[in-house]
C-alpha cells in the first residue's frame, strides 16, 4: 500500500524509523516529500550550530534510508487532492492509501511595519542560521524579539557570533510558558549577568528604518540584526486549502487516533491538533509518530496527550519545568546569591508532588519529574537546595520523556546485556533527544550492578589515568600519535583538551607546538582568559603577592598605555583586563622586559601562592610565610593539572592568607608547618583537611611536590583536588599511605617528576614572543592582522574603561 509523508523533520523522521522497525511484512511503500534540502537534523540542539557542530554533526538520519522508503528532498507539497488521493509538487503527483502530514510549524513573526527589513531574520531552520551568521560578521549589535525557550536560544546564538545583544520580551517575565514570575526573575537576573539586556513586558510596535525596535513604550533600540523568536504557528496552511478540519486557534485538528477529518490522513507533530491544542515540543510529536505507525499496522493506539516537561541549559543556565507549576501547595527555595530558584508543586496534604520549577541548579529534575504524580522521593528540604539525593524511584516512574521511557524498561533493558549508556540509549531509545535524562540512565546503571566505563570519551576507551600512563610509558608526544595506537577516529571537543593537558603535564613542549596549538581550549589557543566583550586579561605572575615598587610602575604603565581595566585579584595580583588579541604579544613584550611571566590565569594549572606578611612584619607571625609562598609558586609555577590549583601560606594560626579554602594549604606552627589538602571556593566551598602537623621546610615541600604529581598523574579530567580525594578508595588514608609511607613504591619515581618540571620550566609568553610562527594566530581577523575588532567598545565607569555591553537607548 502505498503512503505519502509530508515533511521529515524530527517528528518525521520518527515515523519512517518506526515504521521501518515494525513494518517487517513490507506493507507499506513510503514516499517521504521533505521542504528542505537537507535530511532530518536536531532542532532541539540547533544552536550548537553557533558553537561549532556542523549540519552533519546535528542530522538525525542513518546513512542511507529504509528499505521501501523513498525521501525526495527539495519537493515540498503543493496541494492534496483528497478526491484523487495524490499529493501535488513541482516534481509530479503522488498517490496515497494514506497520508500522514508532519509538516510540523513556523516562526511567528509579529506582523509590524518594517518585520521583513533587511536585517530581519527567523530563528528556526539551519537555512535561517547559515543566513543569519553571514549577515551578522562585521556587525556590532542584535536584538531578539521573544523571551522564550526559543528567543533565548537565539539570544546565545547572537551573543556567539560578538553582538552586543538585548531580548525584548512581551509576556512580564522570561519563559512564560514554563516558569513563574520569581523563576523568571532568577533567570533574568542570570542572563544580565553575561552581559545580554532584558526588556520585558515590552510590545514591540514597528522596525523602523536604520533597524530600530520601537515599542509601545518610551523604549526605542537601535541594532544591526533583528531576530524574531516570538513563538511558532503550525503549518496547516497545506490542510486547509484540501479542506481538512483546523481548530480555532490553527492546527490541523485530529482525534485520539491522530486521524483528521479525512479518514485516510493522519496529521503528526507541532502542525497536529488534539482537542484543539497543538504541542510545540518533540517528545509529544514521538508519540504520536509511534500511535500512527501502531494504526497504519492494524493496531488501536490512541494518544492520551504527553509529558510536556523541559529541561535545558540556557546561555549557561539550568533551567526545568515539570508537571504543574503550580498547586494547591507550593513549597519554595530562592537564593539570589547563587541565582538559584527551586519550586514544587503538591496537593493540599503535601503528599503528592505535582510538578515543580528549577532554575539555576536542575540536577533533581530526573528524580522529581520521575515522581510527579506520586509523593516526593525524599525530603523537600535536600531537592530545593541541594541538587538530586540519592533515591530510589518506583518501577514506573518515566525517565525519558521524550521517548516514553520507563525504569522497568531500562532495567530490562540491563538485564538483557546492556552495559552502558550507549548500549541503553540503542537499546530503548532513552536519551536520544535532549539527553536531559542520560545522568539517571548513569545512575540506573549503578543501581542495578553495572560497573560504568571510565572512557574518557567515544574516541578513546582509556581513562584520562591510563591515558596518562599510556603517554608516558609509552612515550607518546602527540595527540595523533596517541590516537593512532589506543582510540579511533580525529578526536572531539572533550579528548583533545584533555590529551593536550596530559602531554603539558609530562613536559612535552610548548603548548602551541605544532598540532598541539589545535588541541587548546580558547583561553589556552591566545594564552590569556577570554572576557565577555571578546577581549581578554593579562595576568602577569606575583609570587606570593609580593611586588616592587618598579614592578608596580610598570604594570601601570602598561595599563595606561594599553587602555586596559585594573584590578587586584583575590589570589593577590594584578589582573589587566581588555586587551585586544592583537594587542597581547605587544603587552607582554613589555611586561616581560620587567621581568615579569605568565600567571598561567588562563590554564589549567597553578594559579597563585597567597601569603600573608608572616613573620617578617606581622607580631603575630611565626614563620616566614612570605619566603615560602614564592618559594612554592616558583617551583610549581607552570605545573598542568586536570584542573586549576590554588594555594596559600597562613604565618600563624590566624589564617590571613584563607590557606585552608585551596586545593594545598599551608598554616604556620611554632614547630613548623601544618599542611592541608582538598579545599576549594566556588560554588560548594570545601575546607582542605589536616595532612601532617609540625613538619619542616623540606619534608612539606617533599610531600606536596608527591601530592600534586599524584594528583596530576590520576584524577580524571577536570577533576578538582577536594572531589579527587573524596573519589580516592580509601580517601586521605589511601593519600598518605602513597606519598608519605610509600606504599605503592611510587614515590622515588613522583619526587623523579617533580624534579624534571622544575629544571625544565620556562615562560610560555617569553617563548612565544621568539617565535615567529607563534605570533602568527595573534590576530582578530587573519586577512587583515593589523586591524582591530570593530565590535570591541568601551565606557568610562569609576575612571577606568570597562565593556561596552549595552544597547544604545533613544528616549523619545
Amino acid at each position: 500500500m502505498r503512503l505519502v509523508v509530508v515533511g521529515n523533520g524530527m517528528v518525521g523522521q520518527r515515523f519512517i524509523e518506526a515504521l521501518a522497525a515494525r513494518d517487517t511484512a513490507g506493507r507499506w511503500s513510503v514516499t517521504v516529500l521533505a521542504e528542505e534540502s537537507r535530511r532530518a537534523y536536531d532542532r532541539v540542539r540547533l544552536s550548537a550550530f553557533f558553537e561549532g557542530a556542523s549540519a552533519e554533526d546535528l542530522t538525525l538520519a542513518p546513512a542511507g534510508v529504509p528499505s521501501g522508503v523513498d525521501i525526495r528532498l527539495g519537493s515540498p507539497a503543493l496541494a492534496v487532492d483528497r478526491d484523487a488521493r495524490v499529493v501535488r509538487t513541482a516534481d509530479g503527483e503522488f498517490a496515497y492509501d494514506a497520508l500522514v502530514l508532519a509538516t510540523g510549524s513556523r516562526a511567528f513573526v509579529p506582523p509590524v511595519p518594517g518585520h521583513d527589513a533587511p536585517g530581519c531574520f527567523v530563528y528556526r531552520t539551519l537555512d535561517d542560521l547559515e543566513a543569519l551568521r553571514a549577515y551578522a560578521a562585521g556587525r556590532a549589535v542584535g536584538t531578539v524579539v521573544g523571551g522564550g525557550l526559543l528567543g533565548l536560544e537565539a539570544a546565545n546564538a547572537l551573543r556567539l557570533l560578538g553582538l552586543r545583544t538585548s531580548v525584548v520580551e512581551f509576556a512580564p517575565h522570561l519563559m512564560p510558558m514554563q516558569l513563574d514570575a520569581a523563576g523568571g526573575a532568577m533567570l533574568r537576573r542570570r542572563i544580565e549577568e553575561l552581559g545580554i539586556a532584558v526588556h520585558t513586558g515590552t510590545a514591540v510596535t514597528a522596525i523602523a528604518p536604520g533597524l530600530r525596535v520601537d515599542t509601545a513604550g518610551d523604549l526605542a533600540l537601535d541594532t544591526d540584526v533583528v531576530v524574531f523568536a516570538a513563538g511558532v504557528r503550525p503549518r496547516d496552511e497545506l490542510a486547509r486549502a484540501a479542506g481538512l478540519a483546523i481548530a480555532e486557534r490553527g492546527g490541523v485538528l485530529v482525534d485520539e487516533a491522530l486521524t483528521t477529518s479525512d479518514p485516510a490522513i493522519f496529521a503528526i507533530g507541532e502542525c497536529a491538533a488534539v482537542d484543539g491544542r497543538c504541542y510545540g515540543l518533540v517528545a509529544p510529536g514521538y508519540a504520536m509518530a509511534d500511535v500512527v505507525v501502531d494504526r497504519l499496522l492494524g493496531g488501536a493506539a490512541t494518544f492520551g496527550g504527553a509529558d510536556t516537561s523541559t529541561k535545558l541549559k540556557l546561555l549557561g543556565v539550568d533551567v526545568a519545568s515539570f508537571g504543574q507549576t503550580a498547586g494547591a501547595l507550593d513549597v519554595v527555595y530562592a537564593d539570589p546569591a547563587n541565582g538559584l530558584y527551586a519550586k514544587l508543586a503538591l496537593t493540599d496534604d503535601a503528599r503528592t508532588l505535582l510538578g515543580g520549577i528549577l532554575v539555576g541548579d536542575a540536577s533533581a529534575y530526573g528524580s522529581l519529574r520521575a515522581a510527579v504524580g506520586g509523593s516526593v522521593p525524599g525530603k523537600l528540604a535536600d531537592f530545593l537546595s541541594t541538587g538530586a539525593p540519592d533515591v530510589a524511584l518506583p518501577g514506573d516512574a518515566q525517565v525519558c520523556s521524550c521517548n516514553n521511557v520507563r525504569k522497568d524498561a531500562v532495567l530490562a533493558a540491563v538485564a538483557d546485556g546492556c552495559a552502558d549508556v550507549a548500549a541503553v540509549k540503542a537499546c530503548t531509545r532513552a536519551g536520544t533527544t535532549c539527553g536531559s535524562c542520560v545522568p539517571l540512565l548513569k545512575s540506573l546503571l549503578t543501581e542495578a550492578g553495572v560497573a560504568q566505563s571510565k572512557a574518557l570519551c567515544e574516541h578513546f576507551a582509556y581513562s584520562r589515568q591510563e591515558l596518562f600512563d599510556l603517554a608516558r610509558v609509552r612515550g607518546i608526544r602527540t595527540f595523533s600519535g596517541l590516537v593512532a595506537e589506543y582510540g579511533t577516529g580525529r578526536g572531539c571537543d572533550i579528548c583533545k583538551p584533555a590529551v593536550a593537558s596530559i602531554l603539558a603535564s609530562l613536559g612535552t613542549g610548548h603548548v602551541l607546538d605544532g598540532e598541539r596549538a589545535a588541541l587548546q581550549d580558547t583561553n589556552d589557543h591566545f594564552l590569556a582568559n577570554i572576557q565577555r566583550d571578546g577581549t581578554y586579561s593579562v595576568v602577569p605572575r606575583i609570587p606570593g603577592g609580593e611586588i616592587t615598587p618598579d614592578k608596580l610602575i610598570v604594570i601601570g604603565e602598561v595599563a595606561r598605555d594599553f587602555g586596559l581595566y585594573t584590578k587586584i585579584t583575590g589570589g593577590q595580583r594584578i589582573d589587566l583586563l581588555g586587551a585586544r588579541v592583537e594587542q597581547l604579544p605587544e603587552i607582554w613584550r613589555r611586561l616581560v622586559a620587567a621581568g615579569f611571566e605568565s600567571g598561567h590565569a588562563y590554564g589549567k594549572a597553578l594559579r597563585t601562592v597567597k601569603s600573608c606578611v608572616g613573620s617578617t612584619w606581622c607580631r603575630y607571625g611565626v614563620q616566614d610565610s612570605v619566603g615560602l609562598a614564592i618559594a612554592l609558586e616558583l617551583r610549581y609555577r607552570g605545573l598542568r593539572a586536570p584542573h586549576k590549583l590554588k594555594s596559600a601560606v597562613s604565618g600563624c594560626a590566624r589564617e590571613c592568607a584563607e590557606a585552608r579554602s585551596k586545593d594545598f594549604g599551608i598554616i604556620a606552627t611554632d614547630n613548623g608547618w601544618n599542611l592541608y589538602v582538598g579545599g576549594n571556593g566556588g560554588f560548594r566551598p570545601r575546607h582542605a583537611d589536616l595532612f601532617l602537623s609540625d613538619v619542616d621546610t623540606d619534608t612539606l615541600v617533599r610531600t606536596v611536590d608527591r601530592f600534586l604529581m599524584y594528583y596530576i598523574r590520576t584524577a580524571d579530567r577536570l577533576q578538582r583536588t577536594a572531589a579527587w580525594i573524596e573519589g580516592l578508595d580509601g580517601g586521605l588514608d589511601h593519600l598518605r599511605a602513597v606519598i608519605v609511607d610509600d606504599s605503592l613504591g611510587l614515590c622515588a619515581d613522583l619526587d623523579a617528576a617533580m624534579a624534571r618540571h622544575v629544571a625544565s620550566y620556562t615562560d610560555e609568553w617569553r617563548d612565544v614572543l621568539t617565535d615567529p610562527v607563534k605570533l602568527r594566530r595573534f590576530v582578530s581577523f587573519v586577512n587583515a592582522p593589523e586591524t582591530p575588532d570593530p565590535s570591541i567598545s568601551f565606557v568610562r565607569e569609576r575612571g577606568q574603561p570597562v565593556p561596552f555591553l549595552g544597547l544604545p537607548e533613544v528616549r523619545r
